[in-house]
């Protein structure tokens, strides 16, 4: 299994690159390898986490010819674990920064949106949900994720409709916080972010990001192994 995530640490901040070569889907190495290095990151007493992509991807979600080829009896153990990845980011004690490089697409889009600030990079690139044109329906625990990060007047077109916003749109709109330049260091920027956490409390962040997330999250779990055999995943 080749290496699809790298893990650094750069003082107290913990980075994570997304680099498969392509366009850094997402399959069952790549949830093992994100948890492992989220492990990490608590184990080396980082302050915060940055996850980037690489040069015009930040991830293009799920790698589908491996979904599809999975059987039915696959399907759920790959829909937990996407979903085990992600909501352990969400709900991260340590606070998190994604940077996106280029293309955010439907798991990708999960990943920025998991995160607690979310900076683009100007270009032509996507940031979308696209399930609801690829034959999926999200499950409670990416609606949730992506529910905490997206304004409320843009659930529909966003999580319904599959809309897809360019980097510039999305920060204007309030799906990511920030939009860099074309042509500029989105990852640099990414860094600044993270610095500027030096002065949180981690304990007492950790507490409150629980208090914030942790019901909704043991909710979503709890329904994981259901819904994601009703349809989380391609249906058939």
């Amino acid at each position: 299994m080749s290496q699809q995530i790298f893990y650094c640490l750069d003082k107290d901040r913990a980075e994570i690159a997304l680099d498969d070569g392509k366009a850094n889907t997402m399959d069952l190495g790549f949830f093992a390898e994100l948890e492992a290095a989220l492990d990490r990151a608590e184990e080396d007493g980082a302050k915060s986490v940055l996850f980037y992509g690489r040069e015009r991807f930040f991830s293009a979600g799920l790698n589908l010819d491996t979904v599809n080829a999975l059987t039915a009896e696959e399907l759920p153990e790959f829909g937990s674990a996407f979903a085990r990845a992600m909501l352990k980011v969400w709900g991260f004690a340590i606070p998190t920064v994604a940077a996106t490089t280029g293309h955010a697409i439907a798991g990708g889009a999960i990943l920025a949106f998991a995160c607690d600030r979310r900076v683009a990079l100007d270009g032509p690139y996507k940031i979308q949900m696209n399930e609801s044109r690829n034959r999926m329906s999200l499950p409670t625990w990416a609606i949730e994720v992506c529910q905490s990060a997206i304004p409320r007047q843009l659930w529909t077109r966003a999580l319904l409709h599959a809309d897809v916003f360019t980097p510039r749109e999305a920060a204007s709109s309030g799906l990511f916080d920030e939009c860099v330049a074309e042509g500029g260091d989105v990852v640099a920027r990414g860094r600044e972010i993270a610095e500027s956490y030096r002065g949180i409390h981690l304990r007492s962040y950790a507490v409150s990001k629980r208090r914030l997330r942790g019901e909704r999250i043991d909710q979503a779990l709890s329904l994981i192994d259901t819904e994601h055999r009703r349809g989380g995943v391609p249906s058939r």
